[in-house]
């Protein structure tokens, strides 16, 4: 699941393929385990578990699928204990790339990743070498043609609830928050029933890289599809300007 480079492409959304709607699930039932061991399984006091169903619902899962998961979770003593790890690094011309991984075998993910990098002709670095680059934000994606409000009164009640910031673009608009209010901003529209297609907190680079050479572009998309294929990595961040 990579970050995008400014908002969501809803019609690349609209149109993500079995394969990667199942790689989703993966993904978000991981967070599902992570958020009832540490929280438990009520979200009504487990406000992190809450935005975990909320993504869930947001990609289309289903509801049996979210209660399965949290039952799973809760119930089962012997289940696996994922630990979450971050990698920083650089892609070709010094793209920045970081990934949020979460595993169960830190030595298989380290290697998958590291092999990712190389294969796309870039590196691991160190950590925090590139997060610098990137601000951590609350990210609520909400796609134009589904959405019966105009912008101003969506803009009204996204800042009222504490929203940072609101953009519009060709097909969506982006509210996004301090990572602290993005619950409260999320459950907010939630009440008025506004649906969101991606609701996040997420890495937002500050500034954006072009590439220009075509082999640039190749590896980029190298390291890209391989961590995406990788199902221990949860999400990837990048600032290439696609």
């Amino acid at each position: 699941m990579s970050g995008h480079s400014k908002f969501a492409n809803i019609k690349h959304k609209k149109e993500k393929n079995d394969a990667a709607k199942g790689k989703i699930f993966t993904v978000i039932g991981r967070e599902i385990a992570v958020a009832v061991k540490e929280g438990g399984p009520d979200p009504n006091n487990n406000s992190k578990l809450k935005d975990v169903i909320a993504k869930a619902k947001a990609n289309n899962m289903p509801n049996d699928t979210i209660e399965r998961g949290i039952k799973k979770a809760a119930g089962d003593a012997s289940a696996v204990n994922y630990e979450t790890i971050t990698y920083e690094g650089y892609g070709p011309s010094g793209t920045a790339i970081i990934v949020d991984a979460l595993t169960d075998n830190k030595n298989r993910t380290a290697a998958n990743v590291r092999s990712a990098f190389t294969k796309g002709h870039g590196n691991v670095g160190t950590p925090g070498c590139v997060s610098f680059m990137f601000d951590k934000k609350g990210q609520i994606i909400v796609d134009k043609e589904e959405c019966e409000l105009g912008a101003d009164d969506l803009m009204m009640i996204a800042l009222d609830a504490g929203a940072e910031d609101f953009s519009e673009e060709d097909d969506c608009y982006e509210i996004l928050t301090v990572p602290d209010d993005f619950s409260a901003v999320r459950e907010a529209l939630e009440k008025e029933n506004i649906p969101m297609i991606e609701a996040d907190v997420t890495m937002i680079p500050q500034t954006y890289v072009k590439l220009t050479s075509d082999e640039d572009i190749k590896c980029i998309q190298r390291i890209l599809d391989l961590l995406d294929e990788d199902e221990d990595v949860q999400m990837v961040y990048h600032n290439w300007d696609e």
